[in-house]
């Protein structure tokens, strides 16, 4: 009795094209999905902002300095962890700048973008754990889109399986990047059996984890970072193991991936600053008061009243202060700005005027005590001035008596 081969009785197809040309222009899925993947971390961004008191535009202002950042980190972790792609006998180096052709790290793109993230919240005024506790969820959201440029480009699969969801994987044509290879009906060709759609499986832990971050930060109400901590905690713990799933080239050390092992350290380091940091969440409000629209001048009879007058242009505040969530709330309701507490260098600077007027009424004490010591040395001269002419009378009048007509 012979036992039929098991057919898997469902699959996972894959695109057999990943590159469209419009012109002599070429649109790529994996540069596409990069980019819906941004916009969506913006808008999530943005709004998370904005109810922290950040003046609306401010993601594009930190965007514009964060993606290009990230970008670049990216691309540079995976230059450096796969050198050989691009160095050495068989490198071709001027690889390493196509990005198009896939390649970057999520590692180095979360490094990159907190620099650019960073230079630009110092511009705003803006404290980078409001920005970065704003980003926690839009970040896994935005990974778990760009995840499907994988899936256009027929990579970052795992092993075989039978399960239904297993994925058909295509061989690519080295010399048509982006395109199938094909027989010779045209058909394309696949790998055979088929495969755990890993970048699927990060995908969704991706989406369950931007569900966790938006669950514990409105209950716990997390500040100074700490639902970035989160963010970290959680996309790490995913791609511990999803990263052993993988079946691509990548280096290793001491028998494990690379990636395996960042993604322990990345997470042990997240876990340090998610217990030892604390505080409450942090609420903006601007330095300064806000600009009131001019209202027209002349006679207001001739103001056409039904016509709708544009909105006042929103101006960018030149800072910000960091505000307890009640004063933020009153702030919100009134339009008044909350009072500001003393800080440190204001104390010192108070400490400082005391002594400078300390010093000031010593001075003036030893002036005065200086110019009594005076009067009384001067009052006891005139006083032996006064013995002195006396005695003197005494001694020419001979015993006579003084003359009461003088």
């Amino acid at each position: 009795m012979t036992l039929a081969p098991m057919t898997p009785l469902a699959a996972m197809p894959s695109p057999s094209t990943a590159v469209w040309q419009l012109g002599p222009v070429p649109i790529r899925a994996y540069a596409l999905c990069i980019i819906v993947g941004i916009v969506v971390a913006c808008v999530v961004t943005e709004y998370r902002l904005r109810r922290r008191g950040v003046a609306p535009g401010a993601v594009l202002d930190i965007a514009v300095w964060a993606v290009p950042a990230g970008i670049i980190g990216a691309r540079l972790y995976h230059v450096i962890t796969s050198p050989e792609k691009y160095f050495g006998a068989d490198g071709q180096p001027l690889k390493a700048f196509a990005i198009w052709e896939g390649g970057l790290g999520i590692w180095g793109a979360v490094a990159g973008g907190a620099v650019g993230a960073w230079l630009a919240a110092r511009q705003l005024g803006i404290p980078l754990s409001v920005v970065a506790d704003a980003l926690a969820p839009g970040m896994p959201l935005a990974q778990a889109v760009g995840r499907l440029g994988n899936w256009f480009n027929n990579e970052l699969y795992g092993g075989r399986t039978s399960l239904p969801w297993g994925l058909e994987v295509h061989v690519m044509d080295p010399d048509n990047p982006g395109r199938a290879l094909r027989d010779d009906a045209g058909s394309p060709v696949l790998q055979p059996g088929l495969y755990h759609p890993t970048f699927l499986y990060e995908a969704l832990w991706n989406v369950g984890v931007a569900a966790l971050v938006l669950v514990l930060d409105r209950r716990l109400r997390l500040g100074r970072g700490r639902a970035f901590a989160l963010y970290v905690m959680g996309y790490t713990a995913g791609r511990f193991w999803i990263e052993l799933m993988r079946t691509d080239e990548a280096n290793h050390i001491l028998g494990v991936r690379l990636n395996v092992w960042t993604a322990a350290l990345v997470f042990l380091g997240a876990l340090a600053y998610f217990v030892r940091v604390r505080g409450p969440r942090e609420y903006l409000v601007p330095i300064g008061e806000p600009t009131v629209p001019a209202t027209p001048a002349g006679d207001v009879s001739q103001v056409d009243l039904a016509a709708r007058e544009p909105a006042a242009a929103t101006v960018a505040p030149e800072g910000y202060r960091v505000v307890t969530e009640d004063q933020f709330r009153a702030y919100r309701e009134t339009g008044a700005l909350p009072p500001t507490e003393p800080t440190a260098a204001d104390d010192a600077d108070r400490a400082d005027d005391a002594d400078r007027a300390d010093d000031a009424d010593r001075a003036d004490d030893a002036d005065r005590i200086d110019d009594a010591d005076r009067i009384d040395a001067d009052a006891g001269r005139a006083a032996d001035a006064d013995r002195a002419d006396a005695d003197a009378g005494r001694a020419d009048g001979g015993g006579r008596p003084a003359d009461r007509d003088s």
